[in-house]
């Protein structure tokens, strides 16, 4: 199963997709829809309470998975609804059984349908090194959607949908991301000493090794044999070494900017 995904500036296009999936015969529980600012009435309506239970229940139950949901406009998704706190992010409407984990990668709530999608295969495919992709895309205010294709048909018909409603693919987000950064990373790199035009396919790398959720605050000598696993004798080159510090310098100024 492989997991494809569009970046979305706009909510309203991000559902257009969605309901364009459903229409291309996409299961809603193979589609994951992320919006970030979700507002309380919008948790409300997303994790449903009895009438017995006080306002502000539905808040507080954020990773509990509710109904179905409505979203803006009036558009019924069908898609299982999590509302989630995100660290770094802050509130997001995590709709598809599979939102919630997703983000729970992160450090996020999770509720149990969620972990059993997980534990069931459902997001095999889902790349943990793309997760700070969608973060950064949901700081920015931009929604995301992501769809599991089970066969190249399917992916087809995926990649179809989300071009179609506007999206902009992960690839393409994973370089204006850089381009972003680039230029401060360059100074910084220089000032130190080196040759940024040189290192930087090492350096870069390095730096997004450190997003992975799993080594986030963690040191290089930390993660050291994890790094030479995955990434061979690259992970011992010294632009790697810096660039992976640098990115958990990142990480760091990305939560704490979000907490003030």
């Amino acid at each position: 199963m492989e997991a494809i995904a569009g970046i979305f500036d706009s909510r309203a296009d991000a559902e257009r997709a969605v309901s364009g999936l459903s229409s291309a015969g996409i299961a809603n529980d193979r589609t994951v829809f992320l919006t970030p600012g979700t507002s309380d009435e919008e948790v409300e309506s997303a994790v449903p309470i009895t009438d017995t239970e006080q306002p502000g229940m539905g808040k507080a139950m954020g990773g509990a998975m509710g109904g179905a949901i409505g979203a803006a406009g009036g558009a019924t998704l069908g898609l299982a609804a999590a509302s989630l706190l995100v660290p770094g992010v802050g509130p997001v409407l995590a709709a598809g059984v599979i939102g919630a984990a997703l983000l729970g990668v992160g450090g996020a709530a999770t509720g149990a349908a969620a972990g059993a999608a997980m534990e069931s295969g459902l997001a095999e495919g889902l790349s943990r090194d793309e997760l700070y992709l969608y973060e950064d895309a949901l700081r920015k205010g931009r929604s995301v959607v992501i769809s599991f294709a089970q066969d190249d048909d399917a992916k087809e018909r995926i990649h179809n949908v989300l071009a179609q409603a506007g999206a902009e693919s992960i690839d393409a987000a994973r370089e204006s991301w850089w381009v972003g950064l680039r230029d401060a990373e360059e100074e910084y790199y220089q000032t130190e000493g080196g040759d940024f035009r040189s290192d930087e396919v090492s350096y870069r790398r390095g730096f997004e090794a450190a997003l992975n959720p799993k080594r986030r605050g963690r040191s290089y000598e930390e993660t050291a044999s994890e790094l030479n696993e995955a990434y061979r004798e690259a992970a011992t080159d010294k632009a790697f070494r810096r660039g992976y510090q640098r990115g958990q310098d990142y990480q760091k100024r990305v939560r704490e900017s979000h907490n003030r």
